[in-house]
């Protein structure tokens, strides 16, 4: 069975850091590219970053680049998104997902395979 399983969310201060992790097992992790979604409330579905299989390629949304890291462990199948400077805007359940099986690199909606339960990030005063 596949799992992802988030963690790291919660309240922080508009400015500060959090890192999120995303542990998973029921499948093999490493040839899998992977992607951080988040939906803020009321609003759709935000693709956050992305990373290749290997980890060797990354991209970034605009409203996140220069502030969050994506990255991975393939020996420990865990997945991270280390947030710096955050704002008030970037309030939004995270999810972590898989890209489908045999896709380099995924952005959108159709290229998206299994989720996670979602990790709730708050940044507020």
């Amino acid at each position: 069975e596949v799992q992802l399983v988030e963690s790291g969310g919660g309240l922080v201060q508009p400015g500060g850091s959090l890192r999120l992790s995303c542990a998973a097992s029921g499948f093999t992790f490493s040839s899998y590219a992977m992607s951080w979604v988040r939906q803020a409330p009321g609003k759709g579905l935000e693709w956050v970053s992305g990373i290749n299989s290997r980890g060797v390629g990354t991209g970034h949304a605009d409203s996140v680049k220069g502030r969050f890291t994506i990255s991975r462990d393939n020996a420990k199948n865990t997945l991270y998104l280390q947030m710096n400077s955050l704002k008030p805007e970037d309030t939004a359940v995270y999810y972590c997902v898989t890209c489908k099986q045999g896709t380099y690199f995924c952005t959108d909606l159709a290229r998206f395979g299994y989720w996670g339960q979602g990790t709730q990030v708050t940044v507020s005063s």
